[in-house]
């Protein structure tokens, strides 16, 4: 009972933690560093750092080793202290002395109480005949982080160009992805009516997108009183905004952001995949998991960040630019509002993954989905309340259509024709069930 009882508390947190990871980091992007002149809005010069950001996000992948040695450091004197609350009387000999002593990298020595602890989830590895993942095959875990490195920093870069609830919804474009991925190297299958959803969803996507890059200014329109009227409006809107969006410099900016937010997409299911495949094969805590990707992510990022500072940050061309190491120190250092949002930016990161393996490994892939739906509502409408974007009634066209497609796609709703309805146990796309570390 008391198991149960921490899932609302969980998914609060998950929540919590990943509206703040998105909110953050446009909070940065929003944040003037030089000539901060009211007078001269154009020459204004805001963060903009997405090496930086991604560097953040896997220090806070990496916190995730604080966690597991909390927990080893717990359960140690825990069952030493108490030894009938985990699992009863065991006999110690030499042999199982020596065991607790060493570096013991998989501990699949549970408890059934631990066992149906939500928050032990992270830290439970696969209990089967699988090899465990030590020694050079952690190795293996460099490929997925390099895919995180590359689709973060494409997240970070299309931020700076649209509102945090177009982004979040774009970041939606990850199911078409992964579903096809895992049908081509994953041999899963796919029935015709999720095709169906996947079309629903590019769709869903390609609405937001164009919401964004219309960008019509709500005010200055008659408030819709019927179905049919909105319905008029939202096409009136479009005609009218489509011809000068185009050749607007925001709005090409703005489908810049979405078509490299959509992109980046394609790594991080890319990502998804590699990590099925890895743990399909190896066992390994799901924390550990985190806390190794973040450990060659933050160092790949890292000496990508000197190498890419050296050949373009220090020249002419590229100072104050996003491969600046220097500048982004310097801007990290003076202005305490980047500093300080730096810092909680790695906390919720850390925070989300942890909270999010928990309740990944503990609820139905249709509560997942609800969360993630109710995460992106959030996002919005906190941007919303903040004033850092307007309301668009072509995104909820598309949000609708994007949310849709999704529960389409994972069973949450029937298909309209019941000719599609499957008669067979669904077939995850992805057994191990990842979670987005951002």
């Amino acid at each position: 009972m008391a198991s149960k009882a921490m899932i609302p508390f969980l998914v609060a947190m998950m929540l919590l933690t990943g509206v703040c990871n998105t909110l953050l980091t446009k909070y940065q992007d929003l944040q003037c560093v030089r000539n901060c002149n009211p007078e001269d809005p154009g020459e204004i010069k805001r963060f903009s750092q997405p090496v930086i950001q991604t560097a953040q996000m896997f220090i806070g992948e990496m916190g995730c080793w604080l966690v597991v040695a909390g927990f080893a450091i717990f359960r140690r004197f825990s069952t030493r202290d108490a030894p009938l609350l985990h699992g009863g009387y065991e006999q110690v000999d030499s042999q199982d002395s020596t065991e607790i002593d060493g570096d013991d990298d998989l501990d699949r020595t549970f408890s059934t109480q631990e066992e149906a602890n939500p928050m032990m989830k992270p830290i439970m590895p696969n209990v089967d005949d699988r090899t465990p993942l030590v020694g050079w095959r952690v190795f293996l875990l460099a490929m997925p982080a390099c895919c995180d490195i590359t689709g973060t920093t494409l997240m970070n870069v299309g931020l700076l160009f649209v509102a945090a609830s177009i982004y979040q919804m774009t970041r939606g474009a990850l199911i078409l992805f992964v579903a096809l991925f895992s049908v081509v190297f994953l041999h899963r299958k796919i029935f015709l009516y999720q095709w169906s959803a996947l079309f629903i969803v590019v769709l869903g996507v390609a609405l937001v997108g164009l919401a964004g890059a219309i960008a019509p200014n709500p005010q200055a329109q008659p408030d819709p009183k019927s179905l049919t009227e909105t319905a008029l409006l939202l096409v009136r809107e479009a005609s009218q905004h489509v011809k000068t969006a185009a050749v607007s410099t925001g709005a090409l900016q703005t489908i810049l952001g979405v078509l490299m937010i959509a992109g980046a997409q394609i790594f991080t299911a890319t990502q998804f995949v590699l990590e099925e495949w890895i743990l399909e094969n190896y066992a390994l805590e799901p924390l550990k998991v985190v806390g190794w990707e973040g450990v060659f992510g933050f160092s790949v990022t890292l000496i990508g960040m000197i190498i890419l500072h050296l050949a373009v940050g220090r020249t002419d061309a590229g100072r104050n630019g996003y491969f600046d190491m220097q500048e982004g120190w310097r801007e990290i250092t003076e202005y305490q509002a980047i500093a300080v949002t730096s810092i909680l930016i790695m906390i919720s990161i850390g925070g989300f993954n942890f909270f999010g393996l928990s309740i990944t490994r503990s609820v139905s892939a249709t509560a997942r989905s609800i969360i993630d739906t109710c995460r992106t509502l959030f996002i919005w409408i906190v941007s919303l309340g903040l004033g850092w974007e307007t309301f668009k009634w072509l995104q909820i066209v598309g949000f609708a259509l994007l949310v849709y497609g999704t529960f389409l796609f994972n069973d949450i709703v029937r298909p309209p024709l019941k000719a599609c309805v499957r008669r067979q146990k669904p077939e995850p796309l992805l057994e191990e069930t990842p979670v987005e570390h951002m």
